[in-house]
């Protein structure tokens, strides 16, 4: 009888617990719920999201939020262990050199321990403070100034225009796309990291790209870029700056190697229709620095078509005599002119088993020793092609309309804005070995006639592993020419020939003196009668 009371009371003891629990987790339930009538405004997603679905949703953007904060934190980390292990190496090695010379001065012993993390970081500060970030530097004139550039999600605006000519332009390049939004991306793990979120006057919502307005930037070649970036504040009026800098660290050896040209002969190749005249001036300059300098070249002239060609053999022929210089080729082509086909000729026409740097060359090109150096040096079998970029020449009679008599060539070319202008839009000029030529597949033989050939090869190049050396060249000039553009050309190829034409003729000042010279007169005869009166 007892037993059976003793457990109905537990069983009633057992109802009323369980009771009671599910009375507590009732009201914690309700006591924890999101009050509508808040002060603060929801962190539910708009839209008419269940409270449920709009807190996964705050929490998926925290969480995306967190991680690309800790990505950006890691690639920040690795880059700086990078330099620091950079900077670790260059410091032993002169440390090293200063102890074998014994020149290493006392109390720098501690030195040569491996540098804290301290050291890279105020290394790192040192080029910050010193460069032109937190505030202006005096400086000599306006010349000396840097421009910033200016860039959005999509666009760069910029004063130096490069080969595009565009002021305005999607970046091109891989490197300054990813330069550019990786900084975009740096800005936004700063505003949505954690340290950001402690002050309760800051947004409470994340920062995303489309908060972006635009950014500038600008590099100090010592020192560093550094990028100014604005986003959308809560209002019209608020916004959020963020400066950013990239500091560059010191010089570091890659290689150091002793390079020999003695045994490297240098096949200049000149394709040739007529031209007669301008292959004799041409001659002139090979002759002053191939033959009488440097010596060792070869000089294959494939001419196209019978006009004239006893003409071009005489000019060998009477250098052959006068020189006692042999290395010539002379290749007939009865068929229309291709400058492509005439390069390509000339480059499998070689029959030694050495393989030959290869110069593509035009008959209207002037060069100077210091340009085969260049093109032996910036040239690498298996591993890189020189693309120089020439200085090419205005017309002789406008640029010295003033003068009774033109100069001579080499007076003529200097490089300066009035003399001429980078030719950056040409790839004609290249030197590059037969064994890469060949390996790329060279031109396209469905080619003819001008242009468009260079740039095929060109990037044929670029799509291969071999490394292109770009460069403008102090010693490669384009000599000026009367140019005339044939009507059977294509509508492509008629409209860049008149386009190089026209830049061709002078610079943008002296064409407007052409433009404008009946009111340039005017006005000098006006002076004239004032000064009189």
């Amino acid at each position: 009888m007892l037993r059976r009371w003793l457990l109905a009371l537990m069983a009633r003891i057992g109802l009323m617990a369980s009771g009671f629990c599910c009375f507590l987790l009732l009201f914690y339930l309700l006591a924890c719920k999101p009050s509508s009538h808040s002060k603060h405004p929801s962190l539910l997603w708009s839209g008419g999201a269940t409270s449920k679905e709009g807190y996964l949703a705050l929490l998926q953007e925290r969480e995306d939020s967190h991680r690309h904060y800790i990505s950006s934190l890691t690639k920040q980390i690795g880059e700086l262990k990078a330099a620091l292990e950079e900077r670790t190496q260059q410091l032993q090695e002169s440390l090293e050199k200063a102890k074998s010379k014994g020149i290493l001065p006392q109390g720098l012993e501690s030195l040569h321990n491996t540098p804290t993390k301290s050291d890279l970081k105020d290394f790192f500060r040192s080029q910050l403070n010193q460069a032109e970030v937190s505030s202006g530097v005096e400086l000599p004139n306006e010349y000396a100034l840097i421009p910033f550039d200016t860039f959005t999600l999509q666009m760069v605006y910029q004063l130096e225009t490069g080969l595009t000519k565009h002021p305005a332009e999607r970046p091109v390049r891989r490197d300054r796309r990813d330069e550019l939004t990786g900084t975009v991306e740096t800005a936004l793990h700063v505003l949505n990291g954690p340290q950001q979120h402690g002050d309760n006057t800051r947004r409470k919502h994340s920062y995303s790209p489309s908060d972006f307005i635009h950014g500038l930037t600008r590099t100090e070649r010592t020192r560093g870029t550094v990028y100014e970036l604005m986003f959308k504040g809560d209002g019209p009026q608020d916004f959020a700056q963020l400066v950013l800098f990239r500091p560059f660290g010191p010089l570091m050896k890659v290689k150091s190697d002793s390079v020999s040209t003695r045994s490297v002969i240098i096949n200049i190749i000149v394709p040739l229709s007529g031209r007669v005249d301008a292959f004799k001036q041409f001659m002139n300059n090979f002759r002053e620095v191939c033959i009488q300098q440097d010596g060792r070249v070869h000089l294959t002239v494939v001419y196209f078509g019978r006009d004239q060609i006893d003409q071009v053999k005489a000019v060998l022929d009477q250098t052959t005599r006068e020189t006692r210089f042999r290395s010539f080729t002379l290749i007939q082509m009865n068929e229309e002119f291709s400058r492509g086909r005439g390069l390509e000729v000339g480059a499998r026409a070689w029959r030694q088993r050495q393989n030959v740097l290869l110069f593509f060359c035009d008959v209207d090109i002037h060069f100077t020793p210091d340009f085969l150096t260049s093109c032996h040096l910036n040239a690498e079998a298996g591993k890189k092609v020189y693309y120089p970029v020439l200085f090419s020449q205005y017309n002789p009679s406008i640029i010295y309309s003033n003068h009774t008599l033109l100069p001579s060539v080499k007076q003529q070319l200097v490089i300066k804005n009035e003399n001429g202008f980078w030719r950056d839009f040409g790839f004609g000029m290249t030197c590059q070995y037969r064994s890469d030529f060949i390996n790329v597949g060279g031109f396209d033989h469905s080619i003819r006639g001008w242009g468009l050939e260079d740039v095929n090869l060109y990037r044929k190049y670029l799509h291969s592993k071999l490394m292109v050396v770009r460069a403008p060249s102090r010693g490669l000039f384009h000599l000026w020419h009367e140019k005339s553009c044939a009507d059977e050309l294509p509508p492509d190829k008629y409209k860049m020939c008149t386009q190089t034409k026209a830049m061709s003729e002078a610079s943008h000042g002296q064409l407007g003196e052409l433009f404008f010279k009946q009111e340039i007169e005017r006005h000098l005869r006006s002076q004239k009668q004032t000064k009189g009166i």
